[in-house]
């Protein structure tokens, strides 16, 4: 396990009482660096969505356990925020959520198929529907095709969002 995946581990089962505790749900928790600073972000969900109360009640919380349990050494910033409409699709919760929705996929490398006028094409992103998933690929209805992927093949999957 990786540094950066040990405080990601240890923020989820600190902040996991304070979403439960107030009925929200974690959705994910991710310690990144951005240029020059790092950051810790812990998004949250409920029925009916998210408000900038709901992320400050836990925001305090979680930075109050943050400080005694100080197990990250570097200097690092804290959000608490919804995960938003185009939000990732990571773990099995998301997907099961996911079924039958329309997502969109971007791809690792271009994957060949067979265009409408029967021309085999290379594409990164796909849009179609989520009919199927497992630990090791997915399954999009695309109306013409039915496709699998495998998810080791997938960069990004996430809710289509339309304008």
């Amino acid at each position: 396990m990786s540094v950066r995946e040990e405080y990601e581990l240890r923020t989820e089962q600190l902040i996991t009482p304070l979403v439960k505790k107030n009925s929200f749900e974690l959705v994910d928790v991710e310690y990144v660096k951005e240029g020059a600073n790092w950051y810790l972000r812990a998004y949250i969900d409920k029925e009916g969505g998210i408000t900038v109360d709901d992320c400050e009640i836990v925001s305090r919380e979680l930075s109050d356990l943050l400080d005694k349990e100080d197990f990250i050494p570097d200097a690092y910033i804290l959000e608490v925020s919804s995960p938003g409409l185009g939000r990732q699709l990571k773990k099995e919760k998301d997907f099961k959520r996911s079924l039958g929705e329309e997502v969109e996929v971007k791809l690792y490398k271009g994957m060949e198929l067979l265009n409408e006028k029967g021309k085999k094409v290379k594409v990164k992103e796909l849009v179609g529907y989520l009919e199927g998933y497992d630990d090791e690929r997915i399954t999009l209805d695309l109306g013409e095709q039915k496709l699998e992927i495998e998810r080791k093949d997938i960069a990004i999957i996430r809710l289509a969002i339309h304008f």
